[in-house]
């Protein structure tokens, strides 16, 4: 009889290669998003908007904090998915394709087209109106919903194309934050704002001494968030504070890492050699708990942070963020919506816009010289990446959110976002299953 035990792994392991893919999380999200929209248009409609509403209180003492289960969503959990962007943007710019400027040059000059020209094409059919509010909800790429599609194609796609990609939309996002912080704020706490100030400090003060314990930074980095959650700046910026002051320093370097464990296996192997099954005895447990130490020595907290926090992200909160998010009543016609300047000004800003200013921003950077084009890369994959830029989805839906929370044209801007979602992604597969290319090692 099969061991129960290998039984298990043996059933899990196809569910574990799923999640370890790239487009995985894509998939997730996009379920997330139609099972929202299903669910807002069928006939349980009331029970979906009635649940984003429950209220939900936490209290101690004379403190008393109470938000709807929508709220704690967008101001609470998306906090944490702010602080892997944080991360993300930290790395890129000490060792990833940020880290020198003529690596960067070439994502930046996109990504600043990518949100240049799709906001000024929304201002062009909504400037002197109260929808203009809006113009930053084009700005954005969804990161996972593009990388996602781009994983799709598998080895067709050079490498250096989903390098690119990738810090393209990691730029994007670092300036979404930026409009998010600058842009969509309310009624300014200076207090708040100054508690948040002396926090961010001290979690500068605590970097600069080499505390290194992720408790330390997360105890200090939920008052953070409380200032800013009552200082009219929007809570999630606390996130991204947060993870720039997260050390990137490793405390040893791979020789030593080497050396040190080696030494701690010989220590192991001559107290009592292979255990087999049997608990190891204290000079055993010495030398495994020495190559623990020094294998936490080795890597950076950023790292560890990240690569701990990236399923429960990407499975967890930006699904449930696309749940709550996602679903709008489309009512008896929903090609009424593509009449409304809102929808117009959004779809045309991520369909439109965003390949326009990704490919005219790259063009220039190349022809100025600042830039060159990445290896294997030809211009019908810089085509298709371009379209697939224009997957707004998670950060546009955030974004439309805080400018028209609370009135009848979110919805019309949640329409905009879903269907120039759907024609940029299948646009921007299509164009790159055409191209083709020699692969990963082009």
């Amino acid at each position: 009889m099969e061991d129960p035990r290998t039984l298990i792994r043996r059933t899990l392991r196809p569910f574990q290669a799923f999640l370890e893919t790239e487009s995985a999380s894509g998939v997730v999200l996009l379920a997330a998003a139609v099972f929202a929209l299903a669910w807002a248009n069928s006939p349980w409609a009331t029970s979906y908007f009635r649940l984003w509403e429950t209220r939900i209180s936490f209290a101690a003492a004379d403190f008393r904090l109470a938000r709807s289960l929508h709220d704690w969503i967008n101001d609470g959990l998306m906090v944490v998915f702010f602080f892997l962007v944080g991360l993300e943007i930290k790395r890129e710019l000490l060792v990833g394709e940020l880290a020198s400027p003529r690596r960067a040059a070439m994502p930046m000059a996109a990504a600043l087209g990518g949100m240049i020209v799709p906001a000024a094409l929304y201002l062009a059919l909504n400037a002197g109106t109260p929808t203009a509010r809006g113009w930053g909800i084009p700005m954005a790429t969804d990161i996972a919903f593009a990388l996602g599609a781009l994983a799709l194609l598998g080895k067709r796609i050079p490498l250096a194309l989903k390098v690119f990609l990738a810090a393209l939309a990691i730029v994007d996002d670092l300036g979404a934050v930026l409009v998010i912080a600058l842009f969509y704020t309310s009624d300014l706490s200076w207090v708040s704002l100054g508690i948040a100030a002396l926090t961010f400090l001290a979690l500068i003060g605590i970097n600069r001494l080499d505390v290194r314990h992720p408790g330390a930074y997360g105890a200090i980095g939920v008052v953070l968030w409380l200032a800013f959650l009552e200082s009219g700046v929007h809570a999630t910026i606390a996130g991204v504070l947060l993870a720039l002051t997260i050390p990137a320093r490793t405390r040893i370097d791979g020789a030593a890492f080497v050396a040190e464990s080696r030494a701690s296996l010989d220590e192991f192997e001559a107290a009592g050699g292979a255990m087999h099954g049997v608990l190891p005895n204290e000079a055993q447990q010495a030398a495994l708990h020495r190559i623990e130490e020094s294998a936490e020595a080795v890597q950076a907290p950023l790292q560890r942070l990240e690569r701990g926090l990236q399923g429960w992200v990407a499975f967890g909160i930006m699904p449930l963020f696309a749940l709550a998010n996602a679903g709008v009543a489309l009512g008896g016609d929903p090609a009424a919506f593509l009449h409304t300047p809102v929808t117009l000004g959004v779809m045309l800003g991520l369909v439109v816009g965003k390949p326009v200013g990704v490919l005219l921003f790259s063009w220039l950077a190349i022809h100025l010289g600042v830039a060159t084009t990445p290896a294997g890369v030809e211009p019908r994959h810089f085509i298709g990446v371009s379209l697939l830029a224009g997957i707004g989805f998670t950060m546009s839906l955030f974004i439309a959110n805080l400018a028209f929370g609370g009135t009848a044209l979110l919805g019309a801007a949640k329409v905009g976002i879903l269907a120039a979602s759907a024609i940029a992604g299948a646009a921007g597969l299509l164009v790159l299953a055409r191209a083709g290319g020699r692969g990963a090692g082009a």
